[in-house]
């Protein structure tokens, strides 16, 4: 009888069933702190660096635009001045033709393009305008001259009516003045324009007998 009694064996655990451990770092709120920290001071030193980075970028460029990209005045120079047509006839009625073509350069300074609208050169004679004359819009790009020509018709009506003509043809020459006003602006980085107006006055005499031009003096205006 003693040989029959049953042994009792320990039950084997399921091997589906595991036990829950109750310090798992999944369920500790401590640790779930820990992530949320970690996640907000890598948000924080993102912005961080990002603001950072947009600061030197703009002081960089603000340097920029105050040094190299400095707006500098264009210059406009009156290469030659050409008396095409000058005839001039006392006659009852007295009659004038004058045609002058001006050769005049733009030539710009800057690191960026100077893009200017239409010119307009007007020519004046003792005080009165006697031609006037636009040429077309253009661009000067950096570093870079740019020519054109213009060719003025003098009105003679307008000439004929200034009463110290006659007496300065008998002299053998015509004191004449030129105004040349160029409009634009300069834009740096794509960003900073600056307008520019340059204005050029011109006194130059011309000679009766020999149709040309004796003497000529230049003197420019720059607004910025």
């Amino acid at each position: 009888m003693g040989d029959n009694k049953e042994q009792v064996r320990p039950l084997a655990i399921s091997p589906t069933h595991e036990l829950e451990n109750p310090f798992s770092s999944s369920s500790s709120p401590s640790s779930k702190f820990k992530l949320h920290y970690r996640r907000r001071r890598h948000c924080i030193l993102c912005c961080g660096c990002a603001t950072a980075t947009a600061a030197i970028v703009a002081v960089v460029l603000l340097v920029l635009a105050l040094t190299v990209f400095k707006a500098k005045e264009p210059n406009i120079t009156m290469n030659s001045l050409t008396l095409q047509k000058f005839q001039f006839s006392l006659s009852t009625p007295g009659t004038i033709n004058l045609t002058v073509t001006a050769n005049v350069s733009v030539k710009n300074p800057n690191a960026a393009s100077f893009k200017y609208g239409n010119t307009t050169t007007s020519i004046f004679y003792r005080g009165t305008t006697v031609g006037e004359v636009h040429g077309p819009p253009g661009k000067a790009p950096a570093h870079r001259t740019v020519r054109m020509n213009l060719t003025v018709d003098v009105m003679g009506d307008k000439l004929l009516g200034v009463p110290s003509l006659l007496g300065d043809v008998a002299s053998g020459s015509l004191a004449v003045g030129s105004l040349t006003r160029v409009g634009g602006r300069v834009k740096i980085i794509g960003i900073i324009k600056r307008h520019v107006v340059v204005t050029m006055n011109c006194s130059f005499t011309v000679s009766v007998t020999t149709q040309s031009i004796l003497d000529q003096r230049c003197v420019q205006h720059v607004k910025l």
